[in-house]
């Protein structure tokens, strides 16, 4: 019997790093309403007092940036002195550049193109970098077990708060779950981690009665858990100042919990604030879609799916696939499906997903990967994919 533990952390939009994912990201949105084919690097951070906005953007979008970042800061709950932060009265700096020209011509005109191609190697990739996609059977959302729990206890903290059943709550929150796996299958829940922002008027003992009866038993099976199973909540504790004032916050901070947990490898590149063109949010999200299509199938119980681009490249520089020994077919056979069902250059990915819309404010926090609504989560791809298999 093989036993070893695993643990990953999710936090609630108001952690500063997110507040400032949320911010860039609603940055984007507002820009694609208008131009479906802008060009956006955004990037936030905050702090004390204070949120500055900036990056590289092009396009013929007229918009409010301080308008969207006032909204997005008070839509999180951060909207009078009494949390902490208040969107409404905080100090907003813009500093915004177009796209570098260079950077520009290799996604305007790929070296395919150059030398012959179709209209889906017209664009080359906005830079180069590998991104890594994950699936597993192992929950409902195919996602692995403790960041699917993780998120799901972040997102509980924020609805607590948000509909007044406990009213105590600020923002800013951490969860994090430590799951036992014997034989490589989840079998109990090791520990639970809740850390949350609350108001100085509320005890240590309340908090901790309040989180484990409102939060953790509404999102943690009662069948993972059993007398040896752990329970921090607010450890330290006292969580009183949080949010920006008490941690600066950063766009693209937080690149493992917007993943997988650490549960598979990670390419490196963040998401929020990107459009599509920049492959370190789009092609994670394909290798996302292609993975969970896969385990989705049936023709594995596990997948992870690493592919590689070079700026101004349509195509894969590296494409290669691992199911862990938990399929029948070969590791080729099914990058031989892959390649047969699935078109991973840019052009083809972006318009295959439909990423040019206002779509990415709420990727923001809680994870872009296991929740419903998103282009990349269907499974529209797993019948053709098991009829495909049956034919090697």
């Amino acid at each position: 019997m093989n036993r070893r533990l695993f643990t990953s952390e999710s936090v609630t939009e108001g952690h500063p790093d997110k507040v400032c994912d949320k911010v860039s990201d609603s940055v984007l949105d507002a820009i694609f309403a208008q131009d479906k084919m802008a060009r956006v690097a955004c990037e936030t951070c905050c702090n004390t007092g204070f949120v500055m906005v900036m990056g590289e953007i092009t396009t013929t979008a007229v918009v409010d940036i301080p308008a969207i970042v006032r909204k997005a800061v008070c839509d999180i709950g951060y909207d009078n002195s009494e949390v902490g932060f208040d969107g409404n009265t905080c100090a907003i700096m813009v500093s915004i550049d177009k796209q570098s020209p260079d950077i520009a011509l290799g996604v305007d005109n790929s070296v395919e193109v150059r030398d012959g191609g179709d209209d889906y190697d017209q664009n080359g990739a906005g830079d180069q970098g590998m991104m890594f996609g994950f699936a597993t059977n192992e929950t409902e959302s195919l996602m692995p077990m403790p960041i699917h729990l993780a998120h799901k206890l972040s997102a509980r903290l924020t609805e607590v708060r948000k509909n007044g059943t406990l009213k105590y709550l600020r923002p800013d929150g951490k969860s994090q779950v430590t799951v036992e796996y014997i034989d490589d299958k989840p079998s109990r829940i090791e520990a639970v981690v809740v850390s949350t922002q609350h108001s100085a008027d509320v005890d240590l003992e309340t908090i901790r009665h309040d989180i484990k009866l409102h939060v953790i038993s509404n999102v943690i099976p009662k069948d993972l858990i059993d007398e040896n199973t752990k329970f921090f909540i607010n450890p330290t504790g006292r969580f009183v100042v949080g949010g920006p004032v008490g941690d600066s916050g950063l766009t693209g901070r937080k690149i493992i919990v917007d993943t997988y947990g650490g549960y598979c490898p990670h390419g490196g590149g963040a998401f929020s604030g990107k459009d599509p063109t920049k492959v370190d949010r789009s092609a994670a999200y394909m290798a996302r879609h292609v993975c969970k299509n896969i385990v989705a199938s049936g023709i594995a119980d596990k997948c992870q799916l690493d592919v590689a681009y070079a700026i101004g490249v349509a195509k894969p520089v590296s494409v290669q696939v691992n199911t862990f020994g938990t399929s029948k077919y070969t590791n080729e056979q099914i990058q031989f499906i892959i390649d047969s069902v699935f078109d991973l250059r840019p052009s083809a990915l972006i318009d295959y997903l439909c990423l040019r819309a206002p779509v990415y404010e709420k990727t923001s926090s809680y994870g872009h990967f296991g929740r419903d609504g998103f282009s990349w989560e269907a499974t529209n791809k797993a019948d053709e994919i098991a009829a495909l298999a049956k034919t090697l």
